[in-house]
């Protein structure tokens, strides 16, 4: 019962705000790519028996991403780790990358990993003066626990694998990094694939 109100407490906070023309309201989560094939249900020729090649080791790309729903822009950048400080670098990031009018602020929906509830406490909670230039622009919220569901993005990188890495063998991390940096630069300008996608209208 506990989830479910807090749920539906964060359901109505994030309603409320898309009330709000001055709010933009952006989506963060943190992600890895696999170089090793990931293998999935396909249409074949009855009766074949496809195959599909695979690297060798367990090497992956990490990527962290920024959606918002409202017009399905999404920013990427590409951590060597995730940590508070490449967390807090790519709040820099999404600031430079993505300039807001004076009279709007940017609403940040993160889920509870640990290096979230660092950063969200150095810039905001204890708010250090070395990163007001993050709080002037945006405002940090925490999804709640244990409810990925909520998090539209995970919907980006869902439809990534499915279009772009299942099925398909990359000979190594620079061929797989390169395959999703076009891809994610496809939709870094507005469009209506990952807004349809991301719309995160729900009753409560």
């Amino acid at each position: 019962m506990r989830k479910i109100h807090q749920n539906e407490t964060h359901i109505k906070k994030l309603n409320e705000l898309q009330q709000d023309a001055s709010a933009i309201i952006v989506f963060q989560d943190e992600v890895h790519f696999q170089v090793t094939t990931s293998v999935t249900r396909k249409w074949v020729v009855k009766g074949s028996e496809p195959k599909v090649k695979s690297a060798p080791g367990r090497k992956s790309v990490p990527y962290s991403g920024y959606v918002i729903p409202k017009t399905g822009e999404l920013i990427v950048t590409k951590p060597s780790w995730f940590n508070y400080e490449t967390v807090i670098e790519s709040f820099r990031h999404l600031v430079e990358s993505y300039p807001v009018p004076e009279e709007s602020r940017v609403y940040l929906v993160l889920d509870n990993a640990p290096w979230h509830k660092k950063a969200v406490r150095l810039v905001q909670t204890e708010a250090l003066p070395e990163y007001q230039d993050i709080r002037d622009r945006m405002t940090l919220i925490f999804l709640p626990p244990y409810s990925p569901d909520l998090n539209p993005i995970e919907q980006v990188w869902r439809i990534t694998r499915r279009e772009v890495t299942h099925n398909r063998y990359f000979p190594n991390a620079q061929a797989l990094e390169s395959t999703l940096d076009g891809y994610f630069a496809t939709h870094r300008q507005p469009n209506r694939k990952l807004a349809d996608l991301c719309s995160f209208k729900h009753n409560n």
